[in-house]
């Protein structure tokens, strides 16, 4: 038998029920990913299975380091074959650790492997994944094919373009909705005086505004919010490593504004206050557009310096961030937007697990709504370092006891992979155990009408609807 058999992680007959009857062959619906639009529209081709697998994958990179890889065999110049048969010595020695199982996933759904990959075997899985990747044709478009996806929600600056998600939607062959979402980081980034500059001479170009205040700032992000449901999008996300609630004035608020422009220090106060105008601004936006907000806070980023300075951002030197009074902000950021009921559909995900139970306390304060909406305010999934067993079931769990399991959206795949969809049927195959285990000892009626309910709106139905998918 192999190790990923058909009842992976399945312990009771009430799993397996759940999983193979209800989950399996559900679609996938990815809310939120970091694939690239310009591989989908040109259907790319991978080199190799190194270059697929390994390429921007900071999961894997991390786990490496920790083996004593140089990184030249990580991130360097190093060959293909040797970055294979490094990540091959780090795999067999990752157990306990989700890339244990995510590796035995991939390799089985999209490669028909079977073994585990090992320090001994690794040139015959290299050259099976190669034969595979051209012999089946696996590019960009064939992977979220196979995979059984049908919507696809990027990651895209305000001042992008969106000619590739343009593209990808002119093109009749391909027929997985791809649509931008509005990730507004940069205009948050007062304290980096390269980087907000930077986005604000990209503002002036794409809207042609002098944005010579805070008002024209916001003014210019709408007029991009609205570029974006021009396309398509109703999405938007915000990447914060700690949140805040500090009132200010009009007044207070431009003079930070005009410091940040002109690249004076700014206090962690100001950088409150300004964020907080910001954050609550947005929101009046995204809910007078019908647009989904997105929070995902708690990354603290860049920690490694001197490698930091090597291979720049999104290199694996990143971990969890804490801070004081979460639940103050995080509730007074969304009555501040309910108040006046311009509260968006919103969905927070936590990188600090301890903050599970704060969260789903928390939206729950803000459900009340006239339109019908079922759990308006959503407690995100297991995010990065909760993209895990003990992280998807405490996110499980937290959200089961003080809000409604029944009307989560589920899973996403948060992920700059084109195989990583397998994370999909591994929080599938989690949430039936956890749910066919509640069955077996009673705590949830063996009934099969209301188990499809709950697994298939988990799994997909809870997410077509919340982001009103029509396709």
């Amino acid at each position: 038998m192999t190790f990923i058999n058909e009842d992976f992680m399945l312990q009771s007959e009430s799993a397996k029920h759940l999983y193979h009857d209800y989950a399996k062959d559900m679609p996938i619906f990815d809310y939120h990913c970091h694939l690239v639009p310009q591989q989908i529209a040109e259907d790319y081709e991978f080199e190799n299975i190194t270059e697929l697998w390994l390429g921007g994958d900071h999961y894997k990179w991390r786990a490496m380091r920790a083996m004593g890889i140089p990184e030249e065999k990580i991130t360097g110049n190093a060959s293909p074959e040797e970055k294979f048969e490094a990540w091959a010595y780090t795999a067999e020695n990752a157990v306990g650790n989700p890339l244990f199982h995510w590796t035995a996933l991939e390799l089985k759904k999209y490669f028909h492997i079977e073994e585990l990959l090992t320090s001994k075997n690794w040139k015959e899985i290299y050259d099976e994944c190669n034969r595979v990747l051209k012999e089946e044709h696996l590019t960009a478009r064939t992977l979220i094919k196979n995979s059984n996806v049908t919507f696809i929600c990027t990651t895209d600056n305000p001042t992008d373009t969106l000619e590739w998600h343009e593209k990808i939607k002119a093109d009749e062959t391909f027929d997985v909705a791809v649509l931008p979402g509005f990730r507004p980081d940069e205009a948050f980034a007062i304290q980096d005086p390269a980087k907000f500059t930077g986005f604000i001479e990209k503002m002036k170009a794409v809207t042609g505004k002098a944005m010579a205040n805070f008002a024209e700032l916001v003014a210019g992000l709408e007029e991009r919010i609205q570029y974006f449901a021009d396309k398509g999008s109703n999405v938007s996300d915000h990447g914060l490593s700690q949140i805040y609630y500090a009132e200010a004035t009009d007044e207070e608020v431009e003079a930070i504004f005009t410091k940040a422009v002109n690249k004076e220090a700014i206090s962690e106060q100001e950088y409150a206050k300004y964020q907080t105008r910001l954050f609550v601004e947005l929101g009046k936006i995204y809910k007078s557009k019908g647009f989904v907000m997105q929070l995902h806070f708690g990354a603290i980023r860049n920690n490694n310096s001197r490698l930091f300075a090597q291979l720049g951002a999104d290199a694996g030197l990143d971990s969890i961030q804490d801070q004081p009074n979460v639940a103050y902000a995080l509730n007074k950021l969304l009555d501040a937007l309910e108040t006046t009921n311009e509260l968006p559909k919103f969905i927070a995900y936590n990188l600090d697990p301890t903050y599970f139970d704060l969260v789903g306390t928390a939206i729950t304060n803000f459900q009340a709504n006239s339109e019908g909406l079922r759990s308006k305010v959503q407690m995100g999934s297991g995010w990065w370092f909760n993209d895990t067993k003990y992280g998807m079931l405490k996110q499980l769990k937290s959200l089961s006891e003080a809000g409604l399991l029944m009307n989560f959206v589920g899973m996403l795949t948060d992920s700059r992979s084109f195989i990583s969809y397998t994370r999909h049927e591994y929080f599938r195959r989690i949430l039936c155990d956890y749910i066919g285990d509640l069955v077996e000892r009673g705590e949830i009626p063996n009934d099969d009408a209301l188990l499809e309910k709950l697994i298939t709106n988990v799994c997909y139905n809870n997410a077509v609807e919340y982001f009103e998918f029509n396709k």
